[in-house]
């Protein structure tokens, strides 16, 4: 309980966030970026893997900065979908970049294991590359839906939780995570599509987009499962590595990847799943 009480009161500053975008959503990504990366490459070591730190920070900064922040400045909520296609060149770009940089790191074979380069490549992958999809979504026509990504996320885990308390009995993954039950999980989904849906028509019906209140059910659907999804192999990490929490961001109450695990697979499927959508949502 307590930790849903903790997450609720992240929940006030990031709302302000979400709410101005632009340069406020790009500064928060990094932060959860920069910190994220530093938490997981603590705690591979505590399983004799060691990635580059050096790297998996260097390539943060590069994807992030400077054309992130000054497209992010300049265009927020402004850029079409077809247009953005150009912008994803340099994307593959960083990624090529991050791979083969963490497959040179290996190369010292008498001091590194392939082990330390797959770590590498995970981290930059799951951390700031999935984090990055937060500004992705800002920066295209269909911002709002970012407000969807925080619904589904936190909304799945907290109606999970509620659901599961009074209604639990059977196990979903007891050597993941113990508690999460099968109704628990259900009723998690079931409660990100409604309040994902409820958003979008209280506050998306002047979007121009038809039939707003299917697409943020579907949304909050496919966000909620990404959520759970995200929240499995952040404890799946926690277990492999030994910990209880990824950092002491929040004493007693864990770190910055505790808290967001489930957004950091959320916003991806997000930003997706809109761009499958392009083209249907004002013309179905």
């Amino acid at each position: 309980m307590k930790t849903r009480i903790i997450s609720g009161l992240i929940m006030a500053p990031l709302l302000v966030v979400l709410y101005l975008g632009g340069i406020w959503l790009w500064i928060a990504a990094f932060a959860i970026a920069i910190m994220g990366v530093r938490e997981f490459c603590k705690c591979w070591n505590n399983i004799d893997v060691h990635p580059s730190f050096g790297i998996c920070h260097s390539m943060t900064l590069l994807l992030f900065m400077p054309r992130g922040y000054i497209l992010t400045k300049q265009v927020q909520g402004m850029l079409s979908i077809p247009e953005y296609y150009a912008y994803m060149a340099d994307i593959c770009l960083w990624f090529f970049t991050a791979v083969a940089a963490s497959m040179i790191y290996g190369w010292k074979i008498d001091k590194r294991g392939t082990y330390d380069t797959a770590a590498t490549i995970t981290t930059m992958v799951y951390i700031p590359f999935f984090a990055f999809h937060m500004v992705l979504i800002d920066m295209t026509e269909y911002r709002l839906f970012i407000w969807i990504v925080v619904i589904a996320a936190f909304g799945q885990d907290i109606c999970a939780y509620f659901t599961g308390y009074f209604l639990g009995k059977h196990k979903m993954s007891p050597n993941l995570s113990p508690k999460k039950t099968v109704e628990g999980a259900v009723g998690g989904l079931l409660g990100s599509s409604l309040l994902s849906m409820a958003f979008g028509l209280v506050f998306m019906k002047n979007a121009g987009i038809n039939h707003i209140g299917l697409i943020c059910f579907v949304l909050g659907l496919v966000g909620g499962a990404a959520g759970m999804a995200g929240d499995l192999t952040a404890s799946m990490f926690k277990r492999k590595m030994g910990i209880k929490d990824y950092g002491t961001l929040i004493p007693g109450h864990g770190g910055i990847m505790d808290r967001f695990d489930s957004v950091l697979f959320v916003a991806p499927v997000i930003y997706y799943a809109i761009l499958a959508l392009n083209g249907t949502m004002s013309s179905f």
